[in-house]
């Protein structure tokens, strides 16, 4: 009896003592976590004895540790106590998952040979991943979505037998091969392989993993064809490796896989026809766009009863679609745009009330759209765009209450615009140009107060423009062209205050051209040529920074104001003969008494002060000749530019100053900063003016002279031969002159004048005072003049983007930057943004879509991925390194710092931190608090990461980056471009 008392209390001590090391190994693992007595859900953790009362741990029977679940507690922590937590004796799950982890996985997780489930997800775990061959009990796995680097020790998970899910997807392994040994997991049902820099082919031992249920891949760089085996899976509910490269037919058998509801195999190069699709009839999803399919739709698509989405764009099908598709489930969306469709438009797709997208442009289908989508309330797209669509829109189309886009281009629609537009409060893009509309644009219009564009343009609409249009605050683009509009141009026009572009050309037009124009400060085309407008050009239209200006064929009358007259606008005031000008341009008539302008005495007395002045600027030109000449036998002041006998000052605006007043004040003292060319001077004129003044040397610079340190560029020029160097810094030059010389926008850094001689050439531009947006988002210069709020980085994304869309969009021949960087924003007087330097810049002429340079040209952090495989550069190589200025703006961030990783940016941390509303919360910058700033911060964070995707085709063009950050704005709907939103917008979470 007394033995059994003894062993009892033996025993008893020994659990005690057992149950006092488990709760300080907990308590380590609270304290690595900084988790204290305040955080929400952690009370137990301080007010409990027994590690089995503490929230988020289970015991077994024995009172020992058997689970760890902490998932999305919100909990951070760089130093988890592995080796303490392995020494846990009955610990069989430990769940970390959806947290802030960013702890190395250590060796000592091997010690945990008693797990069976170990989830460490969306975290930032990084390094390499430790040999996982002890953990021979794991049934679940999932390190998804971190930071993970170096090789994947494929290899040991051929001990891992017993493992039911394995999710490895979503970091930055080395690349590899398809990893072989997984085929020996036969109790896998779930493998999640997505983003881990797979190649080779898929091996036809897939066959061996019969118990599958979710197989996913997508993202890798796998090649080949599909393997027939893959057909064996027949347990598969979801299948997905879109965004790899695999060619060829769907392989026989395919459609054996009659449990499939999710197959996604988009952008690969897939062909053949989709026959093999025709038994899944258990389909929810089906996304097979980008690929090179063929052949007709099969009619059972159309018998597919839980089929809600269904994305084949961009491959080249034909034939009809079924009938019935869509109208037997709550149907989400259905885009087969750009293929060779014909036939009508099914007529049931949104039967259950739930449909959102309807995408169906540029095919051949006819007929009628059909009345029973005038009553789908929840649609947001209605593009139903180059087709041969006819008929009569039915008039509920207008009025959805709900639709973004309402896009009927390039048909052969008739009737009226209805007048139930007015009751689309949410639609900001109305696209109806080339059809057949008549009659009236309807006064209703001015109350769809969220139109961004408008283009109507070639149509047959008569009467006038309604006079209320000025209430469309929102609008940036009006195209009216080629249409039988006829009265006033409304005066309340002006107070369109987002207007860029009026297009009114072509119609019937007439009464004057209202001074209101003058308002829109940020026109940047005007074209109301081919009317009947009479009067006199407004003197207001003087104040604007137009690129774009056509009067022509008016019946306009009187002197064109002087700020006009410039050869810029030569043929804007072509076929108004009662034109005149008083300037020296030739391209129109000069102004005699007759026109207006002065008497004839009076003319007499200015034409003697003009002699007179003339010869007095001669005369002192004379002077300044001879001082300068003077001065050039002088000493020189060692940080100017050589002076020599012949200067040639080309100007592009009406200038102030002549070079000497620039050549002298070119001192060590004037330096503002330095690039790979030169460096830049603050100059302050006599007349009170500043400019700035970059100094580019034609021939090898001293050493005072050179480029900035830290430049790859620099470095370059510093170690090439004098004839390299003279040459690249002559084509710099070139390439800034010729772009900035022609270009006329808001929102692009202006360019005065150049000046050169044989070894130095010097451009003249606007100074800004607030200096570059890198200086204010990361100095401590832009920390002393404080940080900048929420409103002032929205205005400065919003202007950039503008002005990156006139280079791409708004010029004769488009213009690339090649170095868009937030140091390339400048920013005046009240922090209006102005894209600059330009050296860089590459005009891309009329050559076909794909026409790009070759030469690798940008800043680490800002080049866009397809560098890593090609060396051609498109305009979405400017979108991607825009899409990291709008990151910065959001985040603060550089892009790239020490936390993202080894060879890590911030376009690859954003990306894996973006998985729940929490995590995106927390990238916003700190010092963006308001909560309706925090709003808006998330949707430009939603257009930053379209801008940087990974294949340039699926980043939206700056045109619809600008009307995206516009409709960022609180209140405002958020959209995407079409085609390109499927993949990118469940990414990051509302």
């Amino acid at each position: 009896m007394h033995l059994l008392f003894l062993l009892l209390c033996l025993f008893s001590g020994l659990i005690e003592g057992s149950t006092s090391s488990e709760v300080q190994i907990l308590l380590d693992l609270r304290n690595s976590l900084g988790i204290t007595n305040s955080s929400q859900g952690f009370g137990s953790w301080f007010s409990e004895n027994s590690p089995c009362n503490f929230s988020g741990v289970l015991c077994d029977s024995n009172g020992s540790v058997s689970e760890i679940d902490l998932y999305d507690r919100g909990i951070s922590g760089n130093n988890i106590p592995f080796d303490s937590l392995c020494q846990l004796p009955s610990l069989t799950k430990l769940s970390l998952g959806s947290n802030l982890l960013s702890s190395p996985l250590t060796a000592d997780i091997r010690n945990c040979t008693s797990l069976l489930y170990l989830d460490l997800a969306f975290n930032s775990f990084s390094g390499a991943v430790p040999d996982l061959s002890p953990l021979r009990n794991l049934q679940v796995l999932n390190i998804s979505s971190n930071y993970f680097t170096g090789p994947f020790p494929w290899d040991s998970l051929s001990n891992l037998t017993e493992l039911l899910i394995l999710s490895l997807g979503d970091n930055g392994y080395e690349r590899s091969p398809f990893p072989k040994v997984l085929m020996k997991l036969t109790k896998l049902y779930w493998l999640y392989l997505s983003v881990t820099n797979l190649e080779g082919e898929i091996p036809s031992s897939i066959a061996n993993l019969t118990k599958l249920r979710d197989l996913e891949f997508s993202d890798n760089f796998l090649s080949g064809q599909i393997p027939p085996e893959i057909s064996k899976l027949t347990k598969l509910t979801q299948l997905e490796f879109y965004n790899n490269s695999f060619t060829g037919k769907l392989p026989t058998g395919f459609g054996n896989l009659s449990e499939l509801a999710y197959f996604d195999a988009s952008m690969n190069s897939l062909k053949g026809d989709l026959s093999e699709l025709r038994f899944l009839k258990k389909l929810v999803s089906l996304q097979l766009f980008y690929n090179d399919f063929s052949g007709e739709i099969p009619a059972e698509f159309g018998d597919f009863r839980y089929l809600v989405n269904l994305s084949l764009y961009s491959n080249r099908l034909s034939g009809k679609l079924p009938e019935k598709i869509g109208s037997w489930s709550e149907f989400n969306f259905i885009d087969v745009s750009t293929n060779f469709l014909t036939g009508p438009i099914p007529p049931d797709m949104c039967n259950k009330g739930t449909m959102k997208k309807l995408l169906v442009l540029e095919n051949k289908f006819s007929g009628e759209i059909p009345a029973s989508y005038a009553k789908c309330s929840t649609l947001k797209r209605l593009r139903v765009s180059n087709n041969s669509l006819s008929g009569v829109v039915p008039a509920g189309i207008w009025s959805l209450p709900n639709v973004n886009i309402i896009d009927l281009a390039v048909n052969g629609f008739t009737g009226p615009v209805g007048a139930g537009i007015g009751e689309a409060k949410s639609l900001y893009q109305l696209f109806l140009a080339n059809n057949h509309f008549s009659g009236e644009l309807p006064t209703e219009i001015s109350q769809a107060v969220s139109l961004v564009s408008i283009d109507a343009s070639f149509n047959e609409l008569s009467g006038s423009i309604p006079a209320t249009i000025g209430a469309l605050k929102s609008v940036v683009s009006i195209d009216l062209e080629g249409n039988s509009i006829s009265g006033a141009i409304p005066y309340s026009i002006g107070d369109c205050d987002s207007l860029n572009t009026i297009n009114l050309a072509k119609n019937n037009l007439s009464g004057v051209i209202p001074v209101s124009l003058g308002r829109l400060s940020r026109l940047n085309s005007l074209d109301l040529s081919g009317n009947d407008l009479s009067g006199e050009i407004p003197a207001s239209l003087a104040s604007l920074k137009l690129s774009f200006l056509n009067l022509s064929d008016n019946s306009l009358a009187g002197e064109v104001p002087a700020a006009l007259s410039i050869d810029a606008y030569s043929a804007s005031f072509s076929g108004n003969p009662d034109l005149c000008i008083n300037g020296n341009a030739r391209f129109l008539r000069r102004c005699s008494p007759s026109d207006g302008g002065s008497s004839d005495k009076l003319r007499v007395v200015l034409t003697c002060l003009i002699v007179g002045a003339t010869l007095l600027l001669a005369s002192l030109a004379f002077l300044v000749y001879l001082k300068r000449r003077r001065s050039y036998d002088d000493a020189r002041d060692r940080s100017a530019p050589k002076k020599s006998d012949s200067w040639d000052l080309k100007s592009f605006r009406i200038l102030t100053f002549d070079e000497d007043e620039i050549l002298k004040s070119i001192k060590q003292e004037n330096i503002i900063g330095s690039g790979a060319s030169g460096k830049v001077y603050r100059v302050h004129l006599a007349s009170g003016k500043v400019v700035a003044v970059k100094h580019i040397w034609n021939s090898p610079a001293p050493t005072w002279a050179g480029a900035g340190a830290g430049s790859a560029t620099s470095a370059m020029l510093a170690t090439a031969a004098p004839r390299r160097l003279s040459s690249m810094r002559c084509r710099e030059f070139d390439a800034e002159v010729g772009t900035l010389s022609s270009i006329r926008h808001v929102n692009v850094v202006k360019l005065y004048c150049s000046i050169t001689s044989e070894d130095s050439s010097l451009l003249v531009y606007e100074h800004l005072p607030n200096g570059n947006l890198w200086e204010r988002l990361h100095t401590t210069a832009g920390d002393k003049l404080g940080a900048l709020d929420w409103d002032t980085r929205y205005e400065i994304a919003v202007g950039s983007a503008k002005g990156l869309e006139y280079l791409h969009h708004g010029c004769d021949r488009p213009i690339l930057h090649r170095d868009v960087k937030s140091s390339n924003i400048l920013l005046d007087e009240y922090f209006k943004p102005r894209i600059a330097d330009f050296g860089l810049a590459k005009i891309l002429h009329s050559a076909p879509r794909d026409s790009s340079t070759h030469v690798i040209a940008g800043t680490h952090g800002y080049i866009a991925p397809e560098y890593a495989y090609t060396y051609k550069v498109t305009e979405k190589s400017d979108v991607y390194s825009f899409g990291v200025v709008l990151m910065e703006l959001v985040t603060g961030r550089k892009p790239i710092e020490a936390e993202y990783g080894e060879n890590k940016d911030i376009v690859y941390w954003i990306s894996r931190m973006i998985d729940s509303k929490e995590r995106v919360m927390g990238l916003i910058d700190r010092r963006i608090t308001k909560q309706w700033a925090l709003e808006e911060a998330v949707k430009v964070l939603r257009v930053a990461v379209l801008c940087t995707a990974r294949l340039p085709a699926m980043r939206p063009s700056m045109r619809t980056v600008v009307q995206m950050l516009e409709e960022a704005a609180t209140g405002r709907p958020f959209a995407v471009a079409d085609g390109e939103d499927e993949k990118v917008e469940v990414k990051l979470m509302p």
